[in-house]
């Protein structure tokens, strides 16, 4: 069985290029996240496998102890059952996930410190944002299935994101959608060029109007 973030960097290498819209359909239409879970600044974008969290509500204990034993170039993906009065990460954890080579946060929460978040362009994306405090005292789950704004994320699936949203690649099936995803750009290039050939969409994705055959007011 390989490590659940062998070859991180290449797979960070091989999606860079991607938008999320795209890696969706090449997926079959399979790994969309809640809409509502936004970047938390402008230009923010995601790229990596997953470090699942579960977290409870209004406490960022076991963030923490993510962060401290996160590899490189991993994305913490975490819930805290949607709670949106505490910020449940900030500044200082963000610069230890910087230290620690991690590539973002993606929260089915809030988060504070925006500012600073930004200045150090650490991406991260949240439902929300709140600047009360978090506990830390209770524990939750660390590197298990959850369910995250409505998709299922296992530890290792990779995690893709910018300013259109987040979508979750299933871990087994990567490279399946990867080659799936350039076949669609690849055709997706050629309409373009054909559209400013002066070519129309119902023509070339062979759509029908259902006026056609009727009488037409």
């Amino acid at each position: 069985m390989k490590p659940i973030l062998a070859k991180s960097r290449d797979t960070l290498e091989r999606f860079a290029d991607f938008d999320p819209a795209t890696l969706y359909e090449a997926s079959g239409r399979r790994g969309i996240v809640d809409p509502s879970i936004r970047p938390a600044w402008p230009g923010a974008k995601v790229c990596g496998r997953a470090i699942t969290v579960e977290c409870p509500p209004a406490d960022n204990l076991m963030l923490h102890i993510a962060v401290a034993s996160a590899p490189a170039g991993s994305v913490i993906v975490a819930t805290v059952g949607s709670y949106v009065l505490a910020g449940a990460w900030g500044e200082i954890l963000t610069e230890a996930a910087r230290a620690r080579g991690v590539a973002g946060l993606v929260i089915d929460g809030a988060v504070r410190d925006i500012d600073a978040i930004q200045a150090l362009q650490f991406p991260v994306f949240s439902r929300g944002l709140a600047i009360a405090s978090c506990t830390k005292e209770r524990a939750g789950r660390l590197s298990v299935p959850i369910q995250f704004g409505g998709a299922d994320v296992a530890p290792g699936d990779l995690i893709f994101g910018n300013a259109d949203g987040l979508v979750v690649i299933e871990q087994s099936r990567i490279d399946e959608v990867y080659e799936a995803a350039v076949e669609r750009r690849k055709k997706e290039s050629e309409i373009i060029a054909r559209l400013r050939q002066g070519r129309t969409t119902l023509e070339l994705l062979g759509l029908r109007d259902p006026r056609d055959g009727a009488e037409r007011s």
